[in-house]
Order: structure tokens, then sequence, then C-alpha cells
């Protein structure tokens, strides 16, 4: 069993912060704004960090500082029956970081493409033709692509090299110098899109509220959606990092220096992507809504193209905005990585060095599946199959096992006696075992709708394989004879 902890209780907030901060905050943020009422927006993001994001991580953080050890050994602690649960988590999420090593791979490819500007004139077809050779069948998964597998493999090596040290040695010491950096960067970025011709218009078509959207309940789902995958909201890197840290830790101000960071990175991306936006619709006469788009498309080219304009300025910028989405990419890779990795550990008594391993070696060679022509059809199907259903219905039972089964009121006196400035009450306890639980639900449906809309025979079977590989795995792992001693010993820090 680990029993390593953090360097210092600022190490576990930055690796947080390097955890939740990612490509969603880049590119999946200003387009959620955008496209859902701009201004007005901010009512429900308000209204979803409190009474969603700030409420359920310290609930998380709570729980994690507790046990001290994986989330699926905590499972265990709480109710033994539901192992198979406490593996269905942390496999669900690694299956997560196999398909987001793809992206990394791409972003990798076009941080070294930038200081030549690589991707030519036309970056759409260097992207969809050139590089992916993209297709919309499963047919695309015969035409291998060595170059792209080559990138996303260097991304593993990559988690190998930190993850397989010690935790302060690994995540410690990459959180402190790398997130920091981030922010720094992204900051550059901002500040240099604000100053181009044009930028006022991007801003103002951002900002401008449509508040009429606010009686629609999609743009609720929206804000919601955005702060749950935004902060990655119980996909268990919260609870192991929070097992890591120290006695005094102070889990109520920890969580939300942690939720601003993530707030403010987003809102701040998004001035820089619509100030990029509004200089090229300036340039190219192109109103901002037929220039704005959502994913890979807005990363891989609408930048390529601005720094195809911005002459040898985009040689400069170029670099600095991809290498910010690689490290962004790295620290949410790192932080999912860890959540099975642990868990192993804590089961099979393997040493940190040698669970990292044998994982990057099956992530790496799982997600070869991705470095085909059909790696974006399947990376769609996945990522929605994976974040709008598994994962929000497990949150929703790790919910319920955590304020009710764990009883949440145990971390109040605990948690208010380390908290100089906040303290938690019954308004805490109703908002963790009642409204959670109900806007979880209401959310999963939205995700479980949006995944029938998109039903084919082949989605349906790319379905059913992910279900299989994430149920039969949660089984293996369930029954396989502990190795350690400790397994079903669990120390608790509050009485």
């Amino acid at each position: 069993m680990s029993n390593e902890k953090w360097g210092s209780n600022i190490a576990f907030v930055l690796a947080m912060i390097g955890s939740a901060v990612g490509l969603g905050n880049i590119w999946r943020y200003p387009y959620v704004l955008y496209s859902n009422g701009g201004g007005a927006f901010y009512i429900p993001y308000l209204v979803a960090v409190l009474t969603l994001a700030i409420p359920f991580l310290i609930l998380e953080y709570g729980v994690g500082y507790n046990y001290q050890s994986s989330f699926t050994k905590a499972i265990i602690k709480l109710k033994p029956k539901l192992e198979i649960y406490g593996w269905i988590l942390p496999v669900v999420v690694f299956i997560m970081t196999v398909y987001y090593s793809t992206i990394m791979g791409w972003d990798g490819i076009y941080l070294v493409l930038s200081f030549f500007k690589g991707w030519g004139a036309d970056p759409n077809t260097f992207l969809n033709v050139n590089l992916l050779q993209a297709t919309d069948s499963l047919s695309g998964v015969f035409n291998f692509i060595p170059f792209i597998a080559i990138f996303m493999l260097v991304g593993w090596f990559i988690v190998w090299f930190i993850s397989h040290k010690s935790l302060n040695e690994g995540l410690g010491r990459v959180c402190k110098i790398f997130v920091p950096l981030l922010f720094v960067v992204m900051f550059v970025i901002v500040i240099f899109s604000l100053t181009l011709p044009g930028a006022l218009i991007g801003l103002t078509v951002l900002f401008n509220p449509n508040w009429s959207l606010l009686w629609h309940f999609d743009i609720w789902m929206a804000a919601f959606g955005q702060i749950f995958f935004s902060l990655s909201l119980g996909m268990g890197a919260g609870f192991t990092y929070a097992s890591y840290t120290h006695d005094d830790i102070d889990i109520v101000s920890s969580g939300l220096k942690i939720i601003f960071a993530n707030c403010a990175f987003e809102n701040i991306a998004a001035l820089g992507v619509f100030s990029i936006l509004g200089y090229m619709s300036l340039q190219s006469g192109t109103p901002v809504s037929e220039i704005v788009s959502q994913g890979t498309t807005l990363i891989f080219v609408a930048y390529p193209q601005v720094f195809n304009i911005l002459g040898t300025i985009g040689l400069v910028l170029g670099p600095l905005f991809f290498f910010t989405v690689y490290i962004a990419g790295i620290t949410s890779m790192l932080s999912s990585f860890e959540v099975l990795s642990i868990s192993i550990q804590n089961k099979f008594a393997l040493s940190r060095d040698k669970a990292t391993l044998m994982l990057c070696v099956v992530g790496g060679i799982s997600s070869m599946v991705y470095a085909t022509s059909a790696g974006g059809y399947l990376l769609g199907i996945a990522d929605i199959f994976v974040n709008n259903v598994v994962v929000i219905f497990s949150v929703f039972i790790e919910c319920i096992l955590f304020a009710w089964i764990f009883k949440a009121e145990r971390l109040i006196d605990f948690m208010n006696g380390r908290s100089k400035n906040f303290k938690l009450g019954r308004l805490w306890l109703l908002q963790v075992k009642y409204i959670i639980p109900i806007l979880l639900i209401v959310i999963w449906f939205g995700g479980l709708y949006e995944l029938i809309a998109m039903k084919t025979t082949e989605s349906v079977m790319i379905l059913i394989v992910l279900t299989l590989i994430l149920i039969i795995s949660s089984v293996i792992f369930t029954l396989l004879p502990a190795k350690s001693e400790d397994w079903f010993k669990t120390e608790e820090r509050i009485d």
C-alpha cells in the first residue's frame, strides 16, 4: 500500500488545478459560453458552481482525506459487496485516458509543425485528409497511421516517466513547475490576442447576452455539464489526490481555490479564443458565427489559420499555444491515470514503478486503435459513452455512498475546525444529500438522450464493445485475489 504524501498542501492544490485545467477549458468552454446565451450564460454557470461544484468537491476531498487510500479500497470499507463498483469508476476513467492520449498525440504533432507552419495554406484539408485520413466508419480501423501512433506513444512515455517516480519527485514536481507556467503562457497569448485588430468584434459576439435563453432547459444543462466535466467532478482524481494530503489541510479553502483557478482559466481562455476569432472575421469578412466551431476544428483548423495570417509573429504564438494545450493535456492525463494506478498498487501490493509501467503499456497498446483513419470517429462515440453516461451515473452512486452511507455530517466539525474563513452547515448537507443526486440524474438522462439520438448500427456495436471492456475488466479486478494484507484494512482519520 502507498503511504506517500504531498511535500506540501500547495502541491495538492497545484496538482488538482492541473487535473481540472485541460482541453475542455481551452476549446469547449468558449464555444459553450458563446452558443448558450453569451453573457446570460453566467447566471446558470454560477448556479452550477454554487450548487454542484463547491459542495461535491468538498465532499469528495473530505472522504478521500479520511480514508488515505485508493477510491476502490474506500468503497470496500463502506460497502464490501460493492467492490465491483469501486473498480468501474477507475476503469472507465482509464478508458477516457486512453482516448484522451489521441488528442495529445495530435497536439504533439501540431506543436512540432507550428515552428514552421507545416499544416500549409489549408489547415482543414491538412487535418482531415493528410494527417487523420479521416473516415466516418469502422472500415477506417484497417488504415493504421504510424506518424500519429508515434506521437501518441511519446505522450504515454511522458506519463510513465513522471508517474513511475515517487509522488513528489514525479507528480508534485511537475505540477509545481508546469501549472504556474500553464497560466503564464495562456495569459501571454490572451494579452497578445486582445491587441489584434478586430478583437473587440469577437468579444462583442461572445458576451452579447441572449436573456431569452435563460428560459430554455438546454442552457442550464450546458452550464451544469460544463462545470461537471471542466472540474472532473467525481472521476476519482480529487479523491485520490486528497488521500495524499497532510493532517492540517484546509479542505474547504483548498477546494474553493481550485474551483476559482479553473473558472478563471477557462474564462481568460475564452477572451483569447474570441479575440482571435474576431481578428479572423475582420481579415476574411466572414461573420464570427460562421467561423466559430467546437472541438478539434477550433484547435487544429481555426488557430493554424490565424497563425498563417500572423506571419512571423505566428511562428512565436503558434508554438506557445500548442505547448499550452500540451501541458494542460499532460497534467489532466496524469491525474486520471493515477486513479486506477493507486487502486492496483493497493490491492496487488505492486510498487508505483511496476503499476505505472504495466498500465502505460496496456494504455499505449489500446490507444493504437485511435491511430487509424477511424480514430476521430471512435473518439467521438467513446467520449459521449464515458462522459455523458457511465461517469455521471457512477458519480451519482458515489454521491449516495459518500453522503448517506459514509454520512457526510461526520465531515462538518473536522472541516470547520481547519477552515478559518468558510464554514459548512445544514445547507451543505442539503446539497450533497438531496440537490446534487437529483441534478446528476437530470444530467444523466440528458446525456443518455444524446447517446440514443446518435444511434447507428456501427455506434451500437462500438458501445457494446466499450461496455463489455468496462464490465469484464472490473469483474476481473474484483475477482483476482488481493496480494496486500492491508487490502481489507482501512484506517480513518475522522472519528
